[in-house]
């Protein structure tokens, strides 16, 4: 699944969406101290009031906010074990494919039960399971929307959501009737429905068609996947997430040219690498892959930055040594840090600066009457605290 393809089906999550329809929602409530589901209900989602319909699509729309690879992750399932009756992909499948509400809500508590195996949560949680309709219009061969909603990709899908509760604060309130002030002290939890800690959409969607082999896992905090949820609740294979892919590729480089660069040169490596990221937004199209680094890839980075001594036999050695796995690709989209933004930190002891990685070779490390010092380049006079500073020769 693409970001388009998930901003897509994300901004249908509203009231009265025409081209999203949600059917039924399951909830349970587990208790943090016994880990087990202690109350459940299922019931159509238009049953719901609009107030509670709106909170949970406000909800739902969250599970799915987020960049791919650092909050989003395409998770495929592991063919499952023989005898293996509770297998995640097998009841999401059946979840779809039933017309039998009690055989779907059976199929999202087995689910739920695998959720409470062997975990002790910090507070209550509430598990949400919703299914529904998904219709993405299709489009003529000069990519205008058909008119109407007679020809559509009809996808249907379960998203769940994990949110945890609060218990509310102690308040003092004016009584109008009585004319006083008193306590306000509440017992009910109060679900956080605005800060979903997981959840997962099923399945994925991949040129309008459902991938059933794949599920779009999404985590509660950036670069935190939660790895016992991902294998022992979605039976899914091994991740990487992007700042993985990041420590994978400096590694990767220090084992080709060593632990020590020039800035230039570094500067250099992330222009090649952004320069694959360009896209004109016109051609971009919605099945379009992104790029990824193999071995190939790398020695053509590396030697296009000015890295000397870089040969297929050294980054193909470095892979293995690092990954073990000479054919693995990393996503470039990973390795560069935002390109335009001040992404990079250097953190001395001295200060810290920030700066952005096409400036970066305007930062050097010099040596000046025998001591280390940061010297950047600058254009303008440089002001601290309202003065100018003085402009300094330095001779060694």
């Amino acid at each position: 699944m693409n970001k388009k393809a998930i901003a897509d089906i994300r901004k249908q999550f509203k009231l009265d969406s025409d081209l999203l329809t949600i059917t039924t929602i399951y909830k349970v409530y587990i208790r943090q101290e016994s880990s087990d589901i202690y109350h459940e209900e299922s019931q159509p989602f238009s049953l719901l009031d609009r107030e509670q319909q709106e909170l949970f699509l406000t909800n739902f729309k969250k599970v799915l906010g987020g960049k791919l690879d650092i909050k989003l992750f395409e998770v495929k399932f592991r063919p499952p074990a023989e005898e293996q009756i509770d297998h995640t992909q097998q009841l999401l499948y059946k979840g779809l494919d039933t017309s039998d509400v009690g055989e779907w809500t059976a199929n999202m508590q087995s689910i739920a039960k695998k959720m409470v195996q062997d975990v002790q949560y910090e507070k209550d949680i509430v598990v949400t399971f919703v299914r529904g309709v998904y219709l993405k219009p299709t489009k003529k061969q000069n990519d205008e929307v058909v008119a109407g909603r007679d020809e559509v990709y009809k996808n249907p899908f379960i998203l769940c959501s994990m949110n945890q509760t609060e218990l509310p604060k102690r308040s003092l309130i004016f009584d109008f009737n009585e004319k006083e002030f008193k306590s306000h002290d509440l017992l009910d939890p109060i679900i956080n429905l605005t800060s979903p800690i997981g959840g997962f959409l099923f399945p994925c969607f991949t040129d309008n068609a459902a991938d059933v082999n794949h599920v779009l896992y999404a985590a509660g905090k950036v670069n935190k996947p939660n790895y016992q949820f991902i294998e022992n609740v979605l039976d899914g294979e091994d991740i990487m997430t992007a700042e993985d892919d990041k420590a994978v590729f400096e590694e990767i480089v220090k084992e080709v040219i060593g632990g020590e660069v020039d800035t230039r040169t570094l500067a250099s490596v992330y222009d090649e690498i952004n320069s694959m990221l360009i896209v004109d937004e016109e051609e971009e199209k919605e099945d379009e892959s992104l790029p990824t680094l193999d071995t190939k890839e790398v020695e053509r980075v590396l030697k296009a930055s000015g890295v000397k001594d870089v040969s297929t036999e050294k980054v193909e050695r470095a892979f293995q040594a690092v990954i073990e796995d000479k054919s693995y690709e990393l996503k470039a989209s990973h390795i560069v840090p935002s390109y335009t933004s001040k992404s990079i930190k250097i953190e001395t002891k001295v200060a810290n600066i920030s700066i952005s990685p096409q400036d970066l070779r305007y930062v050097r490390q010099v040596n000046v009457n025998g001591k280390r010092c940061i010297l950047i380049e600058v254009e303008e006079d440089t002001m601290i605290e309202g003065f100018t500073l003085l402009q300094e020769e330095l001779l060694e």
